[in-house]
């Protein structure tokens, strides 16, 4: 079993920054894909950053150039950078990996989600 520990959400104001933190752990052979995801009150969850085991990166068009997404290898950890925040940028924000596991196909694993407010 895989467990996602997300960390560093709270309230900010406008303008201000945020880093999120997330750790894996379990017994798992290697994790592919890694990402952070956001929900909304009334929306549905949308991705916001994903980055690869080769370190390529993807990132929602609203949070270009101010979100960077980054990964420790060594302890299964990724981490969003959240500067210039905004009021719309509120929501929980969700840990995802794709996870390989001894002799299993890769599965998607969610953490319990952090909530991020940011004031106006």
């Amino acid at each position: 079993q895989v467990q996602l520990v997300e960390s560093g959400g709270g309230l900010v104001q406008a303008g201000g920054s945020l880093r999120l933190s997330c750790a894996a752990s379990g017994s798992f052979q290697r994790i592919n894909l890694m990402g952070w995801y956001r929900q909304a009150p009334g929306n549905q969850r949308e991705l916001v950053a994903t980055i690869g085991s080769d370190g390529s990166t993807t990132y929602a068009d609203s949070v270009k150039g101010r979100f960077t997404v980054d990964r420790d290898y060594a302890k299964n950890t990724v981490y969003l950078e959240m500067n210039s925040l905004k009021p719309e940028d509120t929501a929980i924000y969700y840990c995802n990996a794709d996870v390989k596991s001894y002799f299993t196909r890769p599965k998607e694993y969610w953490g319990q989600g952090t909530q991020v407010t940011v004031s106006s």
